[in-house]
């Protein structure tokens, strides 16, 4: 829509609110809520689409990616097309007070990507260009679709390996990702960002302008400072490489667990591995999986050494391929399509192929600053084989991202040796979560990743943020003083 239309639309709609407030240049007087007439009147200022109770498409549109989630009803949920309407929406909620909510991916931990009032959602901004060694990416892509375009290109950038995370959510809490410890964290190779603020400007923030907002948008979380619209990021190259798995008996599960933990963290730059201790529809069991950029001989040479430590596998899986297909194998999508692995539906960011299914949890986290002790060690394993269907996740840090200060960006994780996730599922899964990262704190100490965001987490600040929260609160201040993108542990 062109902009003097949307700004007819915005300006007649609201005439009669305009003439009924006082002169004087103060801050318009919020509306203790919307008309369903003003409602409309958003809408059609949108080049995107608003979908509101009652469309065809609400029941749909209101759904994260958890489904513990489904019973939250969003007043309006907002698929914007781009900046301008981002600021509409943003104009919006202020004028009526409505609360907001900033939704890429959908899948906040604790279902903070939606609320009551008004989502924005930015999955329509979505396109993936690639020039010169630069990736210019539309907050609202998605992780595989982010990793198809570019190796259209033959580059890619580090991020997670969940496929239907977006970009925006995953690069501003930092990006723990599969060759992290190559080529550093996903906010590491951000080179500028795009943000609505709460004032509804549109912001360019990079190293020279905006640097405080750039700052804080490497690691300071989602949600806290404004909706980011677009990222640019330094590419790397890519090339063959090789993904592994490798399996043990869950006798030997203490012993893996020993070893990887000196091993992973220290190996090549090349190397990423994670370690999982998993009790999902059955027996516990162990395995320790990741890629190598490089040829499998290579590979083989470096898992020998971790094998040697521990014994016999029970399994083992070493493969050469392509960096996108490693990229389809990392996120469980080897025997799909790119579009299949997707949520199914029509809406943005989903395939009417898709093959992917929500899913219903509840998770934690530790970033671990120091190896296990044999203690540590035996209370994790123990934790893992109770009884119930839950998992607990080491990605290994190290190399590249902690080659970066602390300070240096948002993220201060930067000596951690490896994160920690407990993830669990059904029945029984917070009664269990609850003892088993409350048994393991003494071990890892009092850090947790921002990206894991955690409601029921006391000390929160401290533990996602360490030194650089106060410089974040003071970042908050300045660009969102009236706190208008808040959750229960908004900065």
């Amino acid at each position: 829509m062109p902009s003097d239309r949307r700004d007819f639309l915005r300006l007649t709609a609201f005439a009669p609110l305009a003439a009924a407030l006082p002169l004087g240049g103060g801050p318009l007087a919020a509306l203790s809520a919307p008309r369903p007439a003003d409602w409309a009147a958003l809408g059609r200022g949108l080049d995107g689409r608003l979908v509101r109770p009652g469309d065809a498409s609400y029941g749909a549109a209101r759904r994260l990616y958890n489904p513990a989630f489904d019973d939250v009803r969003p007043a309006g949920i907002a698929y914007c097309a781009n900046d301008a309407d981002v600021a509409e929406c943003v104009r919006f909620a202020t004028r009526y007070d409505v609360p907001l909510a900033v939704r890429s991916g959908g899948h906040s931990y604790a279902g903070w990507s939606t609320g009551t009032g008004l989502v924005i959602d930015v999955s329509p901004m979505r396109s993936v260009r690639h020039s010169s060694g630069r990736a210019v990416v539309g907050a609202g892509a998605k992780l595989i679709d982010v990793y198809d375009r570019l190796a259209a290109s033959g580059v890619s950038i580090p991020a997670g390996s969940c496929p239907t995370v977006g970009v925006s959510g995953l690069a501003l809490g930092g990006g723990i990702g599969v060759v992290s410890r190559k080529y550093g964290l996903t906010c590491d190779v951000l080179e500028s960002v795009r943000i609505v603020t709460a004032s509804g400007a549109t912001l360019t923030c990079d190293a020279n302008h905006n640097a405080d907002l750039y700052w804080a948008s490497r690691g300071g979380g989602g949600g806290n400072f404004g909706v980011a619209t677009s990222f640019t990021f330094r590419t790397h190259p890519i090339r063959e490489v090789t993904v592994f798995f490798l399996r043990w008996p869950w006798a030997k599960a203490r012993k893996v667990v020993a070893e990887w933990q000196k091993w992973a963290p220290a190996a090549p730059d090349a190397l990423w591995s994670n370690l999982h201790l998993t009790r999902e529809g059955g027996g516990p069991a162990v395995q320790v999986g990741g890629l190598y950029l490089g040829g499998r001989a290579a590979c083989e040479n470096l898992l020998d050494r971790l094998a040697g430590r521990i014994g016999a596998t029970s399994s083992r899986y070493v493969r050469a391929t392509s960096y996108r297909q490693a990229m389809m194998i990392m996120a469980g999508c080897s025997s799909y399509s790119v579009s299949q692995c997707h949520l199914p539906g029509s809406l943005p960011g989903q395939t009417r192929d898709g093959r992917l299914v929500r899913d219903t949890f509840e998770a934690k986290s530790h970033i671990a600053y120091r190896p296990l002790s044999s203690a540590g060690i035996a209370t994790l394993v123990a934790k893992v084989a109770a009884p119930g269907d839950h998992a607990v996740l080491l990605d290994a840090l190290g190399g590249a991202v902690g080659r970066v200060g602390p300070q240096a960006t948002a993220f201060p994780h930067r000596a951690a040796v490896f994160s920690v996730q407990y993830y669990a599922h059904r029945a029984g899964r917070a009664a269990w979560l609850r003892d088993a990262h409350a048994a393991m704190t003494p071990h890892f100490g009092h850090h947790a990743y921002v990206n894991y965001i955690d409601p029921k987490l006391t000390g929160w600040r401290t533990a996602y943020y360490g030194p650089n929260a106060p410089r974040l609160a003071r970042i908050k201040a300045k660009y969102d003083p009236a706190r208008r993108f808040r959750f229960p542990q908004a900065i």
